[in-house]
């Protein structure tokens, strides 16, 4: 499966669990249809959302951008249901002490405008990324590495004072070293992630070009881009790869609500969908027959908290037992089974299903209904500041109906009021997070960028972190996560991560509420449609009728 190209920020409100053996590159519900001839050079379109920022491979962080660079960039390695990893781009990716890795590429991979995939292009690509001056939203992923300390500093106001990662060495054309500055069992599965593609050298001519025109080195080249309308990508007949596009492009369309891509998806003007909005859920599988799509996969939707917000910091920095309090107001059956028409499993934890390290029960009973110990709670932490809260969310994603169910909730249970707090478009919602001006909460959906536990705790709950954007801090889980990063094995690493998943009720970083499905579906035109580990479709095994 290709599901590593995953975006962090998911934008959709149907995204939810995944059992170990429900393999991303299984087929979905409908599976390959062997009626009618297949076009090989055929383009399908899919529904997709105006992504947020350029196309770049350290700065997509959310699921609309991400389904186009999963088609354009090619990374390392990808990995397997069973959480062991698959070499893509890499002949072999080796350590004997998870600190110094060795990479040997497969031979003969180009870019797309036809120059060699070399050592060179990753070593550049991650000092690229990794620069503070560059201001990529990804940088953190490369503080493993050596050196990433003098090439983007942390400190506010400190200056950069090297421009290469200390710890990157080209040993030739097809070979280079990675060492971290300690050990990381798990270095190896995160290379699966776009942030760790290559560049073409022509990028470093115009970067502002190169965003709005990628060059990659993946299955599919970039065609055009015109902006909140369409985005399209062709076929790359010299790719390598072991995934190799079945059609001859795709079409991405841009959709401002899924309901209006759900009708067109009924109306054959769209082929492909990644998810369906809660009206319609009830009806999609007798609309579609066998072209409705209900498949687990590794995502899991939270309420996070905006800890920079004032009003958890005055008087005082919030008391976890107030969130809580919040998180057993929920009742999250009642949602998921009403609301949202069973497509989702009540969380008991952080951490979704199909990952390494995922465990029930993880959060005790925070996320178990219980209005009498939620009032307990509150009022044992001083209570909710104003006594009343707002729950931010992109409203072009069908994330109103269960927001307005879960205020419902938490109004009855504890008469704190409780109200939505829509943004028109996913890039509204994001920038809102960016510029802190989340007034309390925000929806925060977090799929797999790889398949281990760390994912959803370092990489959402670490101080820094990439997908850190409610600026939770703590020194005592930062050296907790630490010490689990530099654990002797991937197995020790993964036990110390639950561990430290266990510990989070004492902090409440966010609220989980649920884990993700795919719900989804196809047109009559297209067949061997099938859906990744990250929920998106993979692109490649789409076949195309005549």
């Amino acid at each position: 499966m290709r599901g590593a190209k995953s975006a962090k920020w998911v934008t959709g409100a149907i995204i939810v669990a995944l059992a170990a053996t429900a393999c991303g590159g299984g087929k979905s519900d409908g599976g390959s249809d062997a009626k009618g001839a297949v076009d090989p050079n055929g383009i399908f379109s899919i529904e997709l959302g105006e992504p947020e920022k350029p196309l770049l491979t350290g700065d997509t962080m959310e699921s609309n951008g991400a389904a186009v660079m999963a088609g354009l960039f090619s990374t390392l390695v990808d990995y397997k249901a069973d959480g062991s990893l698959e070499m893509i781009n890499a002949e072999s990716v080796t350590t004997t002490d998870s600190k110094t890795w060795t990479v040997k590429l497969k031979p003969g991979w180009t870019f797309h405008d036809g120059t060699p995939v070399t050592s060179k292009s990753y070593v550049d690509a991650w000092n690229w990324n990794a620069s503070l001056k560059n201001a990529q939203g990804l940088a953190s992923w490369f503080a493993d590495i050596k050196g990433y300390d003098k090439v983007h500093p942390d400190a506010e106001g400190a200056k950069q004072t090297a421009d290469k990662l200390e710890g990157l060495k080209v040993v030739d054309e097809t070979t280079f070293k990675i060492e971290l500055s300690k050990a990381v069992p798990y270095f190896g599965h995160k290379l699966a992630y776009i942030v760790f593609a290559p560049m073409a050298e022509s990028f470093y001519k115009d970067p502002v070009a190169g965003g709005q025109k990628p060059v990659g080195n993946g299955p599919y080249k970039f065609k055009t881009w015109d902006h909140k309308k369409k985005i399209e990508i062709t076929r790359f007949d010299g790719y390598k790869g072991p995934n190799k596009a079945k059609n001859g492009g795709v079409l991405f369309k841009n959709y401002t609500t899924v309901e209006a891509a759900y009708e067109d998806l009924k109306s054959g003007n769209v082929d492909v969908l990644r998810t369906i909005g809660p009206k319609d859920l009830p009806v999609y599988r007798q609309d579609l027959g066998d072209r409705a799509v209900d498949q687990a996969y590794s995502a899991i939707q939270t309420i996070a908290v905006a800890f920079y917000a004032d009003q958890w910091k005055k008087p005082k920095q919030i008391d976890p037992r107030v969130i809580q309090g919040l998180s057993m107001a929920i009742d999250r059956p009642t949602i998921t089974k009403t609301v949202l028409n069973g497509t989702r499993e009540p969380a008991t934890g952080w951490v979704a299903k199909g990952v390494l390290g995922y465990q029930p029960n993880a959060a005790g009973d925070v996320t178990t209904f219980n209005p009498a110990k939620a009032k307990e709670l509150i009022k044992a932490g001083g209570g909710v500041p104003g006594n009343k809260i707002f729950i931010q969310f992109n409203a072009d994603s069908g994330h109103k109906e269960w927001v307005d169910a879960v205020c419902n909730s938490i109004q009855q249970a504890t008469s704190v009021q409780c109200v939505g707090d829509g943004k028109p478009d996913f890039q509204a919602d994001l920038q809102a997070r960016k510029t802190k001006q989340v007034k309390s909460f925000y929806r925060s959906g977090w799929v797999l960028d790889y398949p281990v536990n760390a994912n959803f705790i370092s990489d959402l709950f670490r101080t820094g972190a990439a997908g850190n954007q409610g600026d939770f801090s703590n020194k005592e889980l930062d050296a907790k996560i630490a010490k689990a990063d530099s654990a002797a094995t991937l197995d020790d690493s993964v036990k110390a991560y639950q561990a430290i998943e266990k510990d989070l009720i004492n902090y409440m970083p966010s609220i989980p509420l649920w884990y993700y499905k795919v719900n989804a579906g196809y047109s009559e035109k297209v067949s061997g449609v099938a859906y990744g580990q990250d929920g998106d479709p993979i692109l490649t095994g789409v076949e195309v009728k005549k």
